[in-house]
Order: structure tokens, then sequence, then C-alpha cells
């Protein structure tokens, strides 16, 4: 940091961005509107008096910007919005603002940069949120319907919603009013077709996963009880590069460690943080609620085990018993709710994926 004679802070839209350029030595403030795309940036930032340090906040407009100027040989970093200090004193934002304090806060190094990912990685990250994107839609639909149903008091007699059974139960319910059917063959239609659009993009990574970089990790992956191909893929778009967290880092990173309001002798435990991405989060603590049965190779696992790597299955094996334990101990002999165990069984499961994925 003591070789940057100049900071810029970007404020990029889509159309137009805004540049802060903050000068250490004299601490000259200068402001420059760039309209074009995030990528006409780059054409900038070349006229900027080196050395000089660049950053933008993370949003909709993605990583093309920091890729490029990767490529033109440009220092800019691209910083987690969520850790932006914010007083409440401020109640004006403009554009020249925002560039003008992440300037600032780069100089004092106040921002915590992201990385940024690969290519690969971003294309597998939104084929997995978009499959996960249409699994809320789902379950928002399927909502829709269930509570229709309950208010016109029509219950579903044979127990599990939403198996073959019970889908052709739903297709032969025929209602009274025109009002009734088509509002119920409408929800019925969105639920189909949601399903069909969930299961095609199951089928396309699936497919795809034997071509990607993370080939070998999501197969060792799998060899741990809970996490199958979707998981497996959803953890590897979601994290990228375990080897660049220890245990405790990557759980921090999932917002899986509680929260903290200590003060003096006193230590105030909260609950978890969920920062970082929820997606990877749910993907473990539902993978946690298998472990609160007895270790044992189903004959699922025993298929997904074949012919990989012994010692990813060593792990899997000393997951179970390690998880296992550590559920009964917390339920059984502590008293804790399952749904506080589940999130303490996957805080530990987030160790164990990590150690699978960097075995050599």
């Amino acid at each position: 940091m003591t070789q940057v004679s100049r900071f810029v802070g970007l404020d990029v839209h889509a159309a137009e961005t805004q540049a802060a350029i903050l000068v250490q030595d004299t601490g000259e403030l200068t402001y420059r509107k760039i309209r074009g795309r995030p990528a006409e940036v780059v054409a900038f930032l070349e006229t900027v008096p080196q050395p000089f340090r660049a950053v933008y906040e993370a949003g909709p407009t993605g990583y093309c910007l920091a890729r490029r100027a990767e490529r033109a040989a440009l220092d800019v970093l691209v910083c987690a919005p969520g850790h932006i200090l914010k007083r409440p004193q401020d109640r004006i934002k403009t554009d020249k603002r925002d560039a003008a304090k992440l300037a600032r806060l780069l100089l004092a190094g106040e921002l915590r940069p992201v990385r940024v990912p690969t290519v690969e990685e971003e294309q597998l990250r939104d084929l997995v949120r978009a499959r996960e994107d249409v699994r809320v839609d789902l379950m928002r639909s399927r909502h829709r319907l269930s509570k229709f149903l309950l208010r016109r008091e029509i219950y579903y007699p044979n127990g599990k919603a939403w198996s073959k059974l019970h889908r052709r139960w739903l297709g032969g319910l025929r209602f009274d009013d025109r009002a009734s059917e088509v509002v119920f063959a409408d929800y019925l239609e969105a639920q189909d077709i949601l399903c069909a659009r969930r299961d095609r993009l199951e089928r396309e990574l699936a497919e795809l996963v034997p071509d990607t970089p993370w080939a070998r990790t999501i197969a060792r992956l799998r060899c741990l009880r809970g996490i199958d191909t979707l998981s497996a893929a959803g953890l590897c778009a979601e994290i990228g590069d375990f080897g660049r967290f220890g245990p405790e880092q990557l759980a921090s990173y999932l917002g899986l460690v509680p929260c903290e309001d200590s003060s003096g002798p006193e230590r105030r435990l909260g609950q978890i943080t969920k920062a970082g991405s929820k997606h990877a989060r749910r993907l473990l603590v539902e993978a946690a609620w298998h472990y609160r049965h007895h270790p044992f190779v189903s004959e699922s696992l025993r298929r997904r085990q074949s012919g990989c790597d012994p010692r990813a299955i060593e792990i899997g094996w000393r997951a179970q018993r390690r998880l296992h334990r550590r559920w009964r101990d917390l339920e059984r002999r502590r008293g804790k709710l399952k749904t506080k165990v589940a999130i303490a069984v996957a805080r530990e499961l987030s160790g164990f994926c990590q150690e699978v994925a960097l075995l050599d």
C-alpha cells in the first residue's frame, strides 16, 4: 500500500460509472464520470497515472470489469458491500459520495476484497443458482396451491404430499364454480411447469459435472453422507477454492458461527451470523440432518463411493461416527433443540468437506 500513490473509487452502473481519484500525498480528490458500459472504464483507468489501486463494489454488473482490468495489468479490486461501514448520520447518498467513500476506505485499508471467480466457476454457479431459483419458486407455488385447498376445506387423505399419488389426487379434483376451477388449474399448471424446469436443470447439471474443473472434488464430496451430485456441485460453485480457508474460516464464511456481543469478562453468543452464501449454508444444514441416524453405508452411498479415492471414503466414515456422536451428545445429554443441533453439525461438516476437497 505504501507504493500506491492514488486510490480510485468506482461507483459502477450499467450505463455510467462515477470515479473518484484520491492522491495520497496531497489528499486531493477529483471526480470523473465515465459514460458507457462498465467495460469502458478500463480505457479511463489506463489514463490514470501509475501506480494506483482501484476498487468497486460487487453487484449486478458482475466481475467483467475486474477481469478486463487484470488482462490490462491494472490493479482493480472488488469489495464486499456488506462490510462497508455506514454511519447512521449519513442521510445523503449520491454516486460521487459513494465513489469518494470507496477511495478513502481503500486508502485506510478498511475494505474487504472478495475473490473474483474464474469464468468457469461463474458459469457453474449460474447454473446451480438457476436450479435453486426454480426450487424456491416451486415451493412458493406449492404453498399457494395447498393454501387454496385449505380455504376450500379440501384435505389430502393419504399422508405424504407432493408424491405421485398426491399429484394424481390433485388431477381428479373438481369444483362447482368456474372461478375456483380457473384458479386451481392455473396453480396446478404452474406447479407442473416448475417441476419440469427443475428436472431439466438437474439433468443438465448432472451431465455437465464430469466436464467441469471440479469433477474430482465433486466425486470426493459425494463420499460424505447426505451429499450427492447437486449438493456437491452447489458447494463447489458457492465456495470455489476450498484451499483459501482454514476450517474455522470456512464455517465463518458460510455464516455457521454464532454472532458475539461480549464486553469485559462476560461473553455472550447469539444466533449464527448467516453471512456468505445462504445456498451453501442450506445445503450443509440439510446434509447435517442425515447424521442423526446411526453410522451406516446405504446402497446409494456405496454406489457413490464406488471407484473413489479410499482416503475420501475413510473421511466419510470418520465424519459419520464423529457427527453422529456430536448429534447424540447435543440432543440427548445437553437437551438442545434439533434445529440448533443441525446447525452445529453442519458447522463441523464443513470442515470434513474441506478436508475431502483438499486431498492431493
